[in-house]
């Protein structure tokens, strides 16, 4: 016969029985029914006709004591005063005077401690009646130190336990009572239960006058005392110190199973099995309660018995047990510590101890519920907890950490609510979730993870919201193949790698996160993975922000992105993110970065203030950037370069300390509809073989030239507006050319079209008109040219070199210098180019005669400072 079969067998023989089973009476019991009734075997209070409720902390008789607690059996009368003072007598005392002597003296004259010895001899059930004789003898019979014997000799506690409601025991300090007397008020409420306490009835058998009038039960096993406590309501059983092995304890009724000991309770009662569960509850345990034991289960691993579906506590369908204060060990390799399985299964564990398992710790399946509240769950060889199979449990404030696996797995299907929980310190993830699970995570600390946080893979979900992510050795949290959970309100720091890591074709809503301080990217997409990422902060990263790669794509908007090590975002390899509405600023590198083969789109966005430029294109990236604000970079706003492609569309690029836009190296993107200004350099900078199309651009205020064109370049300029430079208007230099169509160059400083010695672009339609020429107008004047420069700017005109002062090819000398500061020198006539006289800034030995004292000593640089290019390391 199976296991299964012989549990059936044993519970309905069991019910079978329940009808006609009776309690026996222990010996002198018997007789105590006989002389009181039941109302008097009572321990609840019956007040004397003048005596108030015990729980009135005034009284008319207060105990005299020599000392604040004595022992009864160790009082030293020799100590203290032999008679009390005499007192004004009642009615009643003169009534007990004219009657009896001995009664009156008994009553009233008899010193405290000495009635507090005579008490101290009578058990319960006796102290209650005498309480009823007078005042003074209730309020002697309530002494705090006469019940906490009487307790501690029953239930051993060390402290009176609480029994407020069914499923409900709690230890209270008496100081912390509500309660005058906390000690009798937990002994009244924990009167009728019955005592599984070995060798103690066979003690009771032996004394019998030392017990009688005690209605407590004993018994030796805690099967027999299961037994007879089937037919009451709300059966009590206390299991004292202890260990149980082979019982067989399958549980279909409300029994209330608790522990008592001494100490730590739970640890010196212990429950143990080698086959077989060890406790099952089962239909019919809708109010069972379990409490302060230690349960093992301790298979022989040399045995034949196959035991994978056995456990140190089972959960079947149907029932609702409470299990509270429990320490759970498992030696089995297979299976569970607890099992809750099948409909119905609703249990609530709490303050329970699941550590030291050869296997997974809590197992809830099948549809089971249950809500688990302030457990330890620690150092198991598996998972901590698995949740699989719509089972959907509720866990809460739980400890969950050190385990040699997982911290909670989630799958095929499991779900459940998890809140306030601390993971941490598992050797795989903190929390896993797979092939269909959807739990919702809300404010646990998942930290310190040998791998990652949190996993979802295989088709998971769930929704984690504001938790704490931390300082774990992988990711935060890692979301794969098909995956798409929701991550909103997060923490996310610290991580030895990155914060958010999707691949593999996973997706996820993350939102509302505050990601920072990780050693790699603050979320990374890749392997054709297309997430939503909106109003986080990703911020002070060791890595980047946000990086993108291998295909990977996903709609970014409305984050904050800033003061990242490298660049804010990075996009590589065939990835097409959209990028809309976030502010990305104050980086140390680049603020949006695209190469190899990056693509995308980057819409309205704010990029500012970046050490490096606000957007870099390189080798073969072609994003379409639109109605972005780049603004207050260190270097230049756009730099396209070493093949870059892109469509530049309806941007503001202003502010920036070097060009508004670079292209270089043979880049070719395409810029239309732009406002590029106030730069505090060029507005747009080609060079080094750049081409592009400029179309329809508003390029103005910019302190040099609005669009220089040098060294092989060859732009395309249509329909541009280009005024109101603090430089030229266009520049084209070293053997670059250019077509310009249909432009409109107005309001320059130094002129609007200058064209180096050998240019010869190809002009058609443009418009020309009120540059202010200050070069020309300086030549005329007789001006060094330094004059309308500095060393800051380039006004194009003819160079020459002085032979006779020396000068070398970086030196450069205006015309009116040569006239009139080297007058009869061995002169030489270089090119017509953009330069600084050197002999105005004082860089030649002799000093300018139009000129007063040098302003700085410096060579002539020829073009604008080349950008600086990002040298991110590209870490997959």
């Amino acid at each position: 016969m199976s296991s299964n079969a012989v549990r059936t067998t044993r519970i309905n023989t069991r019910r079978s029985n329940r009808k006609l089973r009776k309690r026996p009476l222990m010996p002198g019991v018997e007789a105590a029914g006989e002389a009181a009734s039941a109302e008097e075997l009572s321990l609840e209070y019956v007040a004397h006709p003048s005596s108030p409720s015990p729980l009135q902390t005034s009284h008319p008789y207060h105990l005299r004591r020599s000392s604040l607690r004595v022992e009864p059996t160790h009082t030293c009368l020799g100590s203290l005063p032999r008679k009390r003072q005499r007192r004004f007598r009642s009615a009643q005392e003169e009534a007990l005077r004219g009657g009896s002597s001995a009664a009156y003296f008994l009553q009233c004259e008899l010193p405290d401690e000495v009635m507090l010895n005579i008490f101290s001899y009578l058990l319960e059930q006796d102290l209650c009646r005498v309480s009823q004789v007078c005042k003074r003898f209730n309020t002697i019979a309530n002494d705090s130190e006469l019940w906490k014997t009487l307790y501690q000799g029953v239930f051993e506690y060390d402290i009176p336990l609480m029994h407020c409601k069914p499923c409900k025991f709690e230890f209270v300090q008496p100081e912390e009572s509500e309660f005058e007397n906390p000690w009798k008020e937990s002994f009244k409420t924990l009167y009728k239960g019955l005592h599984v306490r070995p060798g103690y009835l066979a003690k009771q058998e032996a004394n019998p006058e030392q017990y009688k009038g005690r209605t407590i039960m004993f018994f030796e096993t805690i099967e027999a005392a299961f037994s007879d406590s089937e037919v009451m309501k709300y059966p009590l059983v206390f299991i004292h110190k202890g260990i149980y092995c082979g019982e067989w304890l399958i549980i279909d009724t409300n029994v209330q199973l608790v522990g008592a000991a001494p100490g730590n309770v739970a640890e010196h009662v212990i429950i143990e099995r080698t086959s077989e569960s060890t406790i099952m509850f089962v239909e019919g345990a809708v109010q069972a309660y379990l409490g302060y034991i230690t349960l093992k289960f301790c298979p022989d691993v040399t045995s034949s018995v196959p035991h994978h579906k056995h456990y140190c506590l089972e959960v079947a369908e149907s029932c609702a047990p409470v299990v509270d204060h429990c320490i759970i060990r498992s030696s089995s390799v297979v299976g569970a510590a607890v099992c809750v399985s099948g409909v119905g299964a609703d249990p609530v564990i709490r303050f329970c101890d699941v550590s030291d398992c050869e296997n997974v710790g809590l197992y809830v399946t099948d549809y089971a519920q249950g809500t688990y509240e302030d457990n330890e769950i620690s150092r198991n060889a598996l998972a901590g907890v698995w949740v699989k199979n719509h089972a959907n449990p509720i866990m809460r404030r739980n400890h969950i950490h050190h385990g040699r696996d997982v911290g909670i797995f989630t799958f095929e299907n499991g779900q459940g609510y998890f809140e306030g929980n601390d993971i941490h310190n598992n050797r795989i993830a903190g929390f896993e979730v797979k092939a269909g699970a959807n739990p919702t995570v809300v404010s646990c600390e998942i930290h310190h993870g040998q791998t990652g946080g949190i996993y979802v893979h295989e088709n998971g979900r769930g929704q984690f919201l504001e938790n704490k992510i931390h300082n774990n050795s992988f990711a935060g949290i890692w979301v794969t193949s098909n995956s798409d959970p929701t991550i909103r309100r997060n923490e996310i720091y610290d991580g030895h790698q990155g914060g958010v890591y999707i691949f593999g074709d996973g997706r996820g809503l993350i939102e509302y996160n505050n990601i920072y301080g990780n050693a790699l990217a603050g979320i990374q997409i890749r392997t054709n993975s297309n997430p939503i990422v909106r109003h986080n902060k990703i911020h002070h990263g060791q890595h980047g922000g946000i990086y993108v790669h291998e295909k990977g794509q996903g709609l970014i908007e409305e984050n904050e992105v800033y003061s990242n090590t490298l660049a804010g975002v990075w996009i590589t390899t065939g990835s097409t993110p959209v990028l809309r509405r976030n502010r990305i600023h104050s980086g140390k590198q680049v603020g949006v970065y695209f190469y190899d083969n990056g693509h995308g789109t980057l819409e309205e966005n704010d990029i500012f203030n970046h050490l490096y430029s606000g957007v870099q294109i390189r080798t073969g990236s072609n994003p379409l950037i639109k109605k972005n604000k780049i603004w207050g970079g260190q270097n230049g706003g756009v730099l396209v370069y070493n093949s870059g492609l892109g469509m530049l569309e309806c941007n503001e690029i202003f502010d920036n300390a070097m060009a508004g836009v670079w292209i270089k190296t043979d880049s070719n993107p395409v810029l239309r509809r732009n406002k590029i200004h106030d730069g505090r350099d060029g507005g747009i900078c080609i060079f080094n073989s750049g081409r592009g199309l400029l179309e329809e651009n508003d390029i103005f205020r910019n302190a040099q030239a609005g669009v220089l064109i040098s060294t092989q370049s060859h732009p395309t300029l249509r329909h541009n507006r280009i005024f109101d430079g603090m430089a030229a208007g266009v520049e084209i230099t070293n053997n670059a050319t250019a077509t310009l169509e249909g432009n409109q160059i107005f309001n320059n400083k130094f002129g609007g079209l200058c064209l180096a010695s050998g240019v010869a672009p190809v002009l058609k339609e443009n418009k020309i008109f009120d540059n202010r020429n200050s070069v020309e107008k300086a030549v005329k004047s007789g001006q060094c040219l330094y004059k309308i420069s500095s060393y800051t700017s380039f006004p194009m005109h003819d160079f020459y070199r002085c032979r006779t002062c020396n000068t070398t090819d970086r030196n450069a000398i205006c015309v009116n210098c040569i006239k009139v500061c080297h007058a009869g020198h061995n002169v030489e006539f270089i090119r017509h180019d953009r330069f600084f006289c050197d002999c105005g800034a004082g860089t030649l030995n002799n000093s300018c005669s139009l000129q007063g004292e040098p302003t700085q000593d410096t060579d002539t640089l020829y073009d604008s400072a080349a950008p600086m290019e990002s040298h991110t390391l590209m870490v997959n």
